[in-house]
């Protein structure tokens, strides 16, 4: 990636008067400045035979950057084999469909411990991401927001060390819900970048996922996405550090308010 691009989860909301499909979403985003948009493939997959060909060319012809998020139906930990098997499934499903509009990244949470242990559940998790094709597109995966939930920043870069198609998604906000408030100071970013540089190397810090967003949260982890404003995820700092270590990629707003907040980042990584 030559620089951070900055773009958004999900459709644009506008002022609420238009409703965006994903070629008018890319088009409104370019228009105010945006360079990315994350596609919720959560619930389904919804690039189709029919609005494939030109997702694909608006997003060319804009020279934009296309993510998607997998499936929440996901566990590649599932204590039935016939889940486990289902979870690939969904993953491959929505690989190939982000591949058919030249997106690059396909983000989603890997698993759960369940009544596992932690290194049980890491090795069952990388047996079937190893059984993922490569389809060109990165398998992203990313940081949860509750101790109780497979995803340690740790995990993950041990993960992407050992399955070669998979890749890190960054979620500061989860990362600062995982530990009750943990992101506090300028340090506590860079000793996440530190990590990521020290087990992926500095080609992983010029190829980064990340979401960003405001959080609410408890001793037991994260509740729900807030604006940066109405939050303490000390959002300046995060975008100082990513400067500062000269981070490239793509950072993925999550907040209620969407293209304001995305926005927002953009222009305070500006003047930062």
């Amino acid at each position: 990636m030559e620089r951070l691009l900055f773009g958004i989860s999900g459709l644009p909301t506008g002022d609420g008067t238009v409703k965006f499909n994903y070629k008018s979403g890319i088009t409104y985003l370019n228009s105010i400045g945006l360079d990315a948009m994350e596609l919720p493939f959560v619930r389904n997959v919804n690039v189709t035979a029919k609005n494939k060909d030109e997702i694909l060319q608006e997003k060319t012809a804009k020279e934009f950057y296309l993510s998607a998020h997998g499936s929440y139906f996901v566990n590649l930990n599932a204590d039935e084999l016939e889940k486990q098997d289902q979870s690939l499934e969904r993953i491959i499903k929505g690989a190939k469909a982000l591949e058919l509009v030249g997106g690059r990244s396909l983000i989603f949470h890997p698993g759960f411990y369940l009544s596992d242990s932690p290194a049980d559940t890491y090795t069952t998790i990388k047996e079937n991401l190893l059984k993922l094709p490569d389809l060109g597109v990165a398998y992203r995966l990313e940081t949860t927001g509750k101790p109780t939930q497979f995803g340690s920043i740790d995990e993950l870069i041990s993960l992407c060390k050992e399955v070669p198609t998979c890749k890190l998604c960054i979620d500061f906000a989860h990362i600062h819900a995982r530990g009750n408030g943990a992101l506090k100071n300028y340090d506590d970013f860079v000793a996440i970048l530190s990590s990521i540089h020290d087990g992926l190397g500095e080609e992983a810090l010029q190829d980064m996922h990340i979401h960003l967003s405001g959080i609410q949260y408890t001793p037991k982890g994260e509740k729900n996405h807030l604006e940066f404003k109405e939050s303490d995820f000390q959002y300046s700092l995060c975008l100082k550090a990513l400067k500062d270590f000269n981070v490239k990629g793509c950072i993925i707003c999550e907040s209620p308010i969407l293209e304001k907040d995305a926005l927002l980042l953009k222009e305070t990584y500006e003047k930062v």
